[in-house]
């Protein structure tokens, strides 16, 4: 590209993409959909007990300050005019929860990541008031199943062990939210009159939103006793939450006053990205873990097979809703970080596959990596990640192979799920995340599957998803998201290579291995105070 062209782009759009395992800043040419320059950060999980998983609020906001500026320091090298920059979305991993000081801007302790376990004993406690001890109890309310995955347990455990937060909550100046709110609430002012909000997709993760409503439900807030004043205000997915504000981080002051315009959570985002907007368009995200979402319009679906009701998106604040049932699996790419973090097999995630590509099968091994407990189809807390059909041949590469096979039975379970709820079976399956760039995985899912699996050749769909909100929101009308419009996608397919017969054998044995790994852990699972 030629300096004249870089200079003459046209509108261009930000997304902030934060993730359980990174966080990237990516820029969008807002009429091609090309991705033009990013930056990328690694962000630490902290486990500070068996079954906790949290993260730092002040380290994920850091992150993307320092994702901006780098990837405005290598648009000027590329000389592309930053100034040219005029929405950013944002979205995020879900669930996650912060509450934070609204008068200091501190947080008031570590982000509990949605992967945590502490809160078993908390929804045990709460089973217990609700009759016949349902799981589903608020199914119809909030589509969900009362999970230590939500985000309304663990509030109810922070107001519970953590002293500050009580306090904070007693004087009013406590907040709480998802990522989205946290950075939304930082980037446009903190303390200094920062924007206080979520969008339907992630208050719909809550436990506390009714999703028919698109209100906080204070039924649903008195069951679980959490005070309605410290939740965000809930905004469409696409609208002018805020404009950004300069901070002495920013060395260029990159981006002041950019209005922040779409708030997506990450599948939603993913589903958008994948331009999912047709009733029964699916897709399926491999990140740290699974997520298949499939679009069911703008009327909510329930599962009878072990999937959750969400919001897809709403595409405005005059716009309707669309819904999506999801199929959602905590362990994908995690299982790679752990045998290169935990097991120290490989040194790094390509290293896993190479291993893997080493022996083209598991050779009997099987792996069921319930490392927090077992979501979709089962939602099974009881659940234990095990590794079985050792024999004294298995080596490291078998375990490898083992682990991407998980990934693709997991997928399989959730999409012979998704199929009965919706009678109609998925002919390809669209994939997008991380994990895709691993051509082994790719093909093993289309095996297991017996479909193809179609994968875009510009894998951040998410981070689009919430550029593509961002840029069509009132008041900045740089992005079309009209069907005639939106730019086709060039994509690589893959095709099953193996019968189905084998295929089955191999999937009736995960489930096997499936039920061994159920019922490891009893109501003393982890919890406690903090130290």
């Amino acid at each position: 590209m030629a300096a004249s062209e870089r200079t003459a782009l046209g509108p261009l759009v930000g997304a902030i993409d934060q993730g359980t395992s990174s966080t990237r800043f990516l820029v969008f040419n807002a009429k091609t959909a090309e991705l033009l320059s990013h930056h990328q950060v690694e962000i630490k999980q902290e486990f500070p007990r068996e079954g906790w998983v949290e993260q730092d609020p002040k380290e994920i906001l850091n992150s993307v300050y320092e994702c901006v500026e780098k990837t405005c320091e290598k648009m000027k090298q590329l000389n592309i005019n930053i100034a040219n920059i005029r929405a950013i979305g944002v979205t995020n991993q879900r669930e996650t929860t912060v509450v934070w000081d609204k008068t200091t801007g501190e947080p008031l302790y570590n982000a509990i990541v949605w992967l945590d376990l502490r809160t078993q004993s908390t929804v045990e406690r709460l089973l217990k008031r609700i009759p016949g001890k349902n799981k589903t109890f608020s199914k119809f309310k909030t589509g969900l199943p009362l999970s230590t995955y939500f985000s309304a347990v663990k509030l109810r455990w922070l107001l519970d062990n953590v002293e500050e937060i009580r306090k904070a909550v007693e004087e009013r100046r406590a907040m709480f939210g998802t990522i989205d709110s946290w950075l939304i609430w930082s980037l446009t002012g903190g303390k200094n009159g920062g924007i206080h909000c979520t969008d339907v997709t992630n208050a719909s993760r809550t436990m506390l939103f009714n999703i028919h409503s698109l209100e906080w439900d204070p039924e649903l807030c008195k069951f679980f006793d959490i005070p309605m004043e410290i939740l965000p205000n809930v905004r469409s997915s696409s609208e002018v939450y805020g404009l950004m504000v300069c901070f002495p981080v920013f060395k260029s002051g990159a981006l002041t006053g950019v209005p922040i315009s779409g708030c997506l959570g990450d599948q939603s985002a993913a589903l958008v990205g994948q331009m999912c907007f047709r009733d029964g368009q699916a897709k399926n995200t491999y990140g740290t873990g699974c997520f298949l979402l499939c679009n069911t319009g703008q009327k909510s679906v329930f599962s009878e097979h072990g999937l959750i009701t969400t919001i897809a998106y709403k595409m405005g604040r005059d716009k309707p809703a669309f819904y999506a049932l999801e199929g959602s699996v905590a362990i994908a790419g995690a299982v790679v970080r752990w045998l290169r973090d935990n097991l120290g097999i490989a040194k790094t995630s390509q290293e896993v596959e190479k291993l893997a590509a080493d022996v083209g099968t598991s050779y009997g091994c099987y792996f069921v990596p319930a490392f927090s407990g077992l979501y979709a189809p089962y939602w099974e807390p009881s659940a234990r990640g095990i590794i079985c059909g050792l024999t004294q041949f298995t080596n490291k590469s078998h375990i490898a192979f083992a682990a991407l096979e998980a990934v693709c039975f997991q997928t399989r379970e959730i999409l012979d799920a998704m199929n009965k709820d919706c009678g109609i079976p998925l002919s390809q399956l669209q994939v997008d995340g991380g994990m895709t760039n691993n051509k082994i995985l790719m093909q093993l899912q289309s095996d297991i599957l017996c479909i193809p699996v179609v994968k875009p050749s510009m894998p951040e769909t998410t981070a689009l998803g919430a550029a593509m909100a961002a840029g069509a929101a009132e008041g900045v009308g740089v992005w079309s998201l009209n069907p005639g419009d939106l730019t086709a996608v060039t994509c690589e397919r893959f095709e099953p290579q193996i019968n189905p017969e084998e295929s089955e054998y191999r999937y009736a044995r995960w489930k096997k291995a499936v039920m061994k790994s159920m019922g490891w852990e009893t109501s003393g699972s982890p919890n406690g105070k903090p130290k």
